[in-house]
């Protein structure tokens, strides 16, 4: 079976670490481990080094994110000629068969670059991701998030992106189409090189049988406007970099109001300046995503009509308020659509 390294990225995990890789090291499918620490000040590098001696350990000084640190672990396996790399959530924990699903997954399908798994909350109740959705608002959101547990998603099936707390990815294809983008930092990366891969003509699958537990936001909720601030900064990089000019009639306008939506509603949440700050740096670094576009649509191999059929021309589940604005233009102009 195919060399395979799993990647996990830690940030003061210390109440999660010890769980994680321990669910990582009793895999029935067994990889080489990498281990980026993002300057963790809380002990968990520690524990790292005095109980986890086989794990290969990268120590950063500062915080890179999530996007720089998993970039590290990926280097470290396309220099050891691995086959594929996964990657995984310091605070998540994995199901003992949950590599070998997506393993076996890219072993049996040389045109899937990416799979995915059924992430669920750790209280396992309720869905995390069954794979990523982009829509026509220029929104992303987790597949099924939020849903209970059932069988709804129990079919294997290809998906428009993958969450890069718990996936695999097949080394040629990140050669093909480069790795994660440091820019981004952390939040919608896995978005982003979702959309690259499938206008590479990767395909992205859901595997239901590969499970893991996910302790949602324990990251991000950490640090005050984090999420305000890395999603007003990477939300219009995705259509800037990724989405065909013959969509953006579709998608700029709506991503616009959707937009500036959230900026209002970061100032009622007393959270402006994050927003404002995060707008600023995307719009700084705007012709330099224009230039990575430029390498990105050129190496196009899908249709348009391909990637039509990939979007969802409707609102995450969560969008009420831009649900009701759509509502109301609807009744007025008559339209549907």
């Amino acid at each position: 079976m195919s060399k395979t390294a799993v990647v996990v990225l830690n940030w003061n995990g210390k109440d999660s670490i010890k769980d994680c890789l321990d669910s990582l090291l009793a895999q029935t499918f067994k990889a080489q481990i990498i281990l980026i620490d993002n300057g963790s000040v809380d002990g968990s590098l520690e524990i790292i080094q005095r109980n986890y001696p086989n794990v290969d350990l990268i120590i950063n000084q500062k915080n890179l994110g999530f996007a720089g640190g998993v970039n590290q672990g990926i280097k470290r396996a396309i220099e050891l000629k691995l086959d594929y790399v996964a990657l995984f959530n310091d605070d998540a924990v994995a199901d003992q068969h949950w590599l070998a699903h997506l393993v076996g997954c890219l072993y049996k399908d040389s045109g899937v670059g990416i799979a995915t798994c059924k992430f669920i909350t750790t209280n396992k109740k309720r869905l995390d991701s069954t794979g990523d959705i982009y829509t026509s608002w220029g929104l992303p959101f987790p597949r099924g998030r939020d849903e209970e547990v059932s069988t709804k998603y129990d079919n294997l099936t290809e998906v428009f992106g993958a969450s890069g707390g718990a996936s695999i990815y097949r080394i040629k294809m990140l050669d093909e189409i480069g790795l994660f983008d440091n820019d981004f930092f952390a939040y919608y990366e896995d978005i982003d090189i979702s959309f690259r891969a499938q206008l590479a003509d990767w395909r992205v699958r859901y595997v239901p049988e590969a499970l893991a537990y996910h302790q949602i936001g324990a990251s991000s909720g950490k640090i005050k406007g984090f999420t305000t601030y890395q999603t007003m900064k990477n939300l219009p990089w995705i259509v800037v970099k990724d989405v065909p000019f013959s969509l953006w009639p579709t998608i700029v306008p709506r991503l616009t109001l959707a937009y500036y939506g959230f900026m209002f509603s970061a100032v009622l949440r007393g959270q402006g300046l994050y927003a404002m700050k995060g707008w600023a740096v995307s719009v700084v670094l705007l012709p330099k995503k224009l230039l990575e576009r430029h390498k990105i649509q050129s190496n196009r191999k899908v249709t348009l009509n391909y990637i039509k059929s990939i979007i969802s021309y409707d609102l995450p589940p969560n969008a009420k308020d831009l649900r009701a604005i759509r509502n109301k233009w609807w009744k007025l102009t008559g339209k549907s659509s």
